[in-house]
């Protein structure tokens, strides 16, 4: 049996594939201790962990760690006269009208930064070789009194020689053998010195969480008899053995977003769609993301409380408006919703634990979109009269019902979500009205249609059971790793001394993925060069083709470069200026052997009845049916409430929806 449990801020999704059969499993998340959730959520499943060979896993646990200032205490060593870098940061000023605006702070403090005499050259040859003799009289010594629970080091140059990195981490571990040491070249062998100190410092302060947190999850699990395979989701969109993480938690940032789109991705592809929008609406935010031909997009470059991660992740982009996402009123009068989320605890106010906020799952309440009896497959019950008494504050100041409150917090929630969507499609030089938007998590369906109405967007494809798509996405998705090397050169050195760049870093992951115990017969590699007009700031990604890596010519360069940089900037296509060469990206990608098949689960099939549901102003009759219903009803083109297990999905008027042979629910407009 292959199991896939996803953490999030609010829920805790498991889907098990085994015996020919698929399990469904929904439980509240529990925020401090995130591995209780996910253990409660294979209880609740009710099979034993022995029948498992393979258990994937994802959550929040060093988002949250960073987000909250909750990692370990963290040392941070680079060279001598850079000791400030992290508090330099860039020269930039993000709100400019702000002017009480200061720079995110690092995660540690000046007086846990410390310096190392060395020198390596841009070109990697060394001008000042390291003092050892002060690292261990002076700087060892320093981090022993210090208490620290991991140390970060990032030399300069460090990504073109690590020879320094390599010795000092040696001495440290030597020294101070339980101390947990990241060094920049295992980590970001990329240039741009701060960007890489400050990945290499928030790897070092999540590291101990992550490797807490999935010593406590294998303990759990071996006591219960689990002898499988435990992975952990990257933000990359691939897996990696819980041992492999544990070296490279800064990796784990986004893995519960990057399952989402893989797992919608790989679900909507059986229904022949491959240039997609998804949309993962959960209890505390909506992540977006770009597919294009079946492959998420991926950028080099993120951030995370303002702080820039450089690893590959998915390029996701996520807002404040998930159904937790509390409305509130501003200093100016006006209404607002999210980013402050009631989360699992206490959580909307209809969920009966307390809560008296207005939030987004609340106003579906009072529109009666979400019915109390239904919620959940009915395994939750729902405060109606809760859920209206927190819009009551809202009503009153703007004068309206409560019903138009609730429906002005939808209509706010989409369209910040629409915004997002621009973000990842038209800014990126994309047109969202090329693309199938697919909507997922527990929110996701139900605000689908009118999303898609704003951008213009024709088709929607809504995966079974919703609301746990991320958790499949866990086992739908592939063993992944990257290598980079930054090293200029023009263009027209590219065929030859980058292709035998390539090479070494493909080697590299073939001998990382023998020691992970995967073989290398079965990696699938891509091949990306950084590139840029001499003079720019910024690099963009051009694939090369992989079939003839050691034949490659300036051809390939030149064009995959210009057709890059037109599609972002419109502009570039036979310019005479020089190009140059800045850094190679290696991809690896064990595939997985099997793709879970995915379909409805858990409903009781009802017969379609009317329910009311207040729409532009005004109440509407809408039929409402279960999930397991839908295979029998037909072409849908009235007004309908489906109701699942994990998720309800909204068909308004204007749109018809049908089932289609891949058990994915395709809305079109009329």
């Amino acid at each position: 049996m292959r199991v896939g449990v996803e953490v999030g801020g609010t829920f805790t999704d498991l889907v098990a594939v085994g015996n020919g059969g698929i399990t469904i499993t929904k439980v509240p998340s529990t925020p401090h201790s995130p591995d209780i959730g996910a253990l409660n959520g294979i209880k609740a499943a009710g099979f034993s962990l022995e029948s498992v060979t393979d258990l994937a896993h994802g959550s929040t646990v060093a988002t949250n760690a960073v987000l909250e200032r909750k990692g370990a205490k963290v040392a941070f060593v680079t060279t001598e006269g850079f000791r400030d870098i992290l508090f330099l940061q860039r020269h930039d000023r993000r709100s400019i009208y702000d002017i009480k605006y200061r720079k995110p702070e690092p995660v540690m403090a000046r007086r846990d930064c410390f310096e190392a005499s060395e020198r390596v050259l841009a070109d990697g040859s060394i001008a000042t070789p390291l003092d050892e003799k002060a690292v261990r009289e002076v700087l060892i010594p320093k981090l022993k009194e210090g208490n620290y629970g991991a140390v970060a080091v990032c030399l300069l140059n460090g990504y073109a020689n690590p020879v320094h990195e390599n010795r000092l981490v040696e001495m440290i571990e030597a020294a101070l053998p339980d101390l947990l040491v990241t060094r920049s070249s295992e980590i970001v062998r990329i240039f741009r010195e701060y960007e890489r100190a400050s990945t290499t410092s928030l790897s070092a302060y999540v590291q101990p969480v992550i490797d807490r947190y999935l010593g406590r999850f294998e303990k759990s699990l071996a006591e219960a008899d689990f002898k499988g395979h435990l992975t952990v989701m990257q933000s990359n969109g691939g897996r990696l053995p819980a041992v492999a993480m544990r070296r490279s938690a800064i990796t784990a940032l986004f893995s519960g977003p990057a399952a989402g789109v893989v797992g919608a991705a790989r679900q909507v592809e059986k229904s022949n769609f491959k240039n997609l929008i998804t949309f993962d609406m959960g209890g505390t935010s909506t992540d977006v993301c770009l597919v294009n031909d079946g492959q998420p997009a991926l950028t080099m470059e993120t951030e995370i409380g303002g702080l820039p991660v450089m690893t590959p992740v998915l390029d996701i982009v996520t807002v404040g408006g998930g159904g937790g996402s509390i409305a509130w009123i501003d200093d100016g009068g006006m209404l607002r919703v999210g980013p402050q989320s009631a989360g699992a605890d206490p959580g909307p106010a209809c969920y009966g634990h307390g809560g008296e906020l207005p939030t987004v799952t609340d106003a579906q309440v009072v529109r009666g979109a979400v019915r109390p009896e239904a919620f959940l497959g009915g395994r939750m019950k729902i405060d109606v009269e809760a859920a209206r008494n927190a819009f009551t504050g809202i009503a009153e100041h703007f004068g309206i019902s409560i019903e138009e409150a609730a429906e002005s917090v939808v209509k706010l929630v989409n369209s910040n979500i629409v915004r997002a969507i621009q973000l990842v499609s038209t800014e990126r030089g994309r047109d969202p009205r090329d693309y199938v938007l697919v909507p997922f998590g527990g929110g996701g369906p139900l605000h689908a249609a009118s999303i898609a109405d704003e951008l213009g967007v024709s088709t929607i494809c809504i995966p079974p059971n919703a609301g746990v798509i991320s958790a499949f996405g866990l086992l739908a998705s592939d063993f992944v790793k990257y290598a980079s090397r930054t090293q200029q050169m023009p263009m027209d050195a590219g065929p030859k001394d980058g292709a035998a760049i390539l090479e070494e870093l493909k080697a590299e992951l073939v001998e990382e993925f023998q020691k992970m115990g995967l073989s290398g017969d079965r990696l699938e590699f891509t091949y990306t060069a950084e590139m840029r007009f001499v003079g720019q700031a910024f690099e963009l990604g051009v694939e090369l083709p992989g079939d003839r890596l050691n034949a490659l010519t300036v051809d390939d360069f030149r064009d995959g470069f210009e057709e890059a940089h037109y599609r972002m900037f419109y502009h570039g296509i036979g310019s005479n200026r020089p190009v140059e060469i800045v850094s190679f990206r290696v991809g690896a990608t064990y595939p997985v052997e099997e793709v879970p098949v995915m379909h409805s689960t858990g409903d009781v099939a009802r017969t379609p009845a009317d329910h009311p549901v207040f729409e532009g102003g005004d109440w509407i009759t809408c039929q409402h049916i279960a999930s397991e219903a839908v295979k029998n009803a037909g072409t849908i083109d009235i007004p309908t409430i489906i109701e699942g297990s994990t998720a309800t999905t909204f068909i308004p008027v204007g749109w018809r929806a049908e089932l289609d042979h891949a058990n994915n629910l395709i809305m079109k407009r009329i």
